[in-house]
């Protein structure tokens, strides 16, 4: 496979500033382009958003965030990374780390994520998410950290063996963000309080060493999930499916053969009552599952609810289970493709990482002069 990638994206010092020159929205990015091509790439809303190496990618994966990144990719220049450095934050296994980032990349690729519009690459290969993460540390209160609610959530459950690194998680998050400058950042409700973290260390950066005319660094904004894709816990239609779960009847992976996809829906909870319905607050597992239902078969709200509403659950699950294989068949047999051509999915990884490091390095570079570091030698 071919790659067309004539786009650069290194900037002069002083095109930055004018870049950076509204803080709150992006500027035009034209007039650094050389030729229409860049200018077309260079007027788009940068978006980055990033998954861990921790496990299969599931349902709630998909239709949650990366079909919706999918669907709107052409409105946006996308930067997509495997954050290795983030999953080694709780215990992991060193056998498993690399082949799973690659697994990641892969099902990306089958997802649908186009190289037209995206560049995908894996966090611990550009070093300056690293040193980025060590200078915000040096001006983000330690108290900011320990009010976060994840870390005290995942640090009940580590005890005393918690670390400085999960600690530090959203510093490295706001790293992550802010190397690329990115306009828009996806978010759902677990992960706004950490945004809104990076946007007080980037005004607190901005306070210290920039000035209102020219700020070091850019406010990154919110870019809200669409809504309807919020899906639960095969287990406990109260909780949202994650991969964290220690139980993996709780979810459906998107590399689940049919036999396991069959099993899981076939155990998953559900109540006594006949008839199926959305919007029952007294039934979060029909409102799952049919919720999934919906998802996966594209069919409107209304005529689920007209197909199932005299449905018992004998009838509904292999139903679901029939749409789910169907709808996930296709990635799955992408995936194979593409993780059986290591060289194809090297090569994506090698350009990714290439095109993310030139703006990583130059926005490391103007955070470090903007604190007095000297220029190496």
């Amino acid at each position: 496979m071919v790659f067309d990638r004539s786009r650069t994206f290194q900037r002069s010092l002083h095109s930055r500033l004018q870049y950076l020159n509204n803080i709150e929205t992006a500027g035009d990015r034209s007039h650094l382009a050389s030729d229409p091509q860049l200018a077309s790439s260079m007027t788009k809303q940068r978006i980055l958003s990033g998954v861990q190496p921790t496990g299969n990618l599931h349902l709630g994966n998909y239709l949650g965030a990366i079909r919706n990144w999918v669907e709107n990719q052409s409105q946006y220049e996308n930067f997509f990374c495997v954050v290795d450095l983030h999953a080694i934050t709780v215990p992991h296994n060193p056998a498993t780390l690399a082949a799973d980032s690659y697994t990641i990349a892969a099902l990306y690729l089958a997802c649908g994520i186009d190289l037209e519009h995206a560049d995908i690459f894996i966090q611990s290969h550009i070093s300056a998410h690293s040193e980025l993460t060590w200078l915000l540390n040096c001006i983000t209160p330690v108290n900011w950290l320990q009010g976060m609610i994840q870390f005290k959530e995942k640090a009940i459950k580590q005890g005393e063996n918690v670390g400085v690194g999960l600690l530090d998680y959203p510093v490295l998050m706001a790293a992550d963000i802010l190397l690329y400058e990115a306009d828009k950042v996806p978010v759902g409700e677990d992960q706004k309080q950490h945004l809104e973290l990076t946007r007080d260390i980037v005004i607190r950066l901005n306070d210290q060493f920039g000035t209102p005319e020219n700020p070091v660094l850019k406010l990154p904004e919110p870019l809200i999930r669409q809504e309807g894709a919020r899906v639960m816990s095969l287990t406990d239609g109260t909780r949202k499916m994650s991969k964290s779960d220690p139980s993996d009847l709780s979810r459906i992976n998107l590399l689940d053969s049919p036999d396991e996809i069959a099993k899981k829906i076939k155990r998953c909870k559900t109540d006594p009552v006949r008839g199926l319905e959305f919007d029952n607050p007294d039934r979060p597992e029909c409102q799952n599952l049919l919720t999934l239902y919906l998802l996966l078969s594209g069919k409107t709200k209304a005529e689920v609810a007209e197909e199932c509403r005299e449905m018992g659950w004998g009838q509904f699950k292999p139903l679901l289970t029939e749409t789910t294989i169907a709808a996930l068949k296709p990635i799955q047999d992408k995936y194979k493709s593409i993780i059986d051509d290591r060289s194809y999915l090297e090569s994506v990884l090698r350009q990714g990482r290439q095109r993310a490091e030139t703006i990583a390095q130059s926005t490391l570079n103007k955070v470090k002069s903007a604190m007095g570091f000297s220029a190496p030698l």
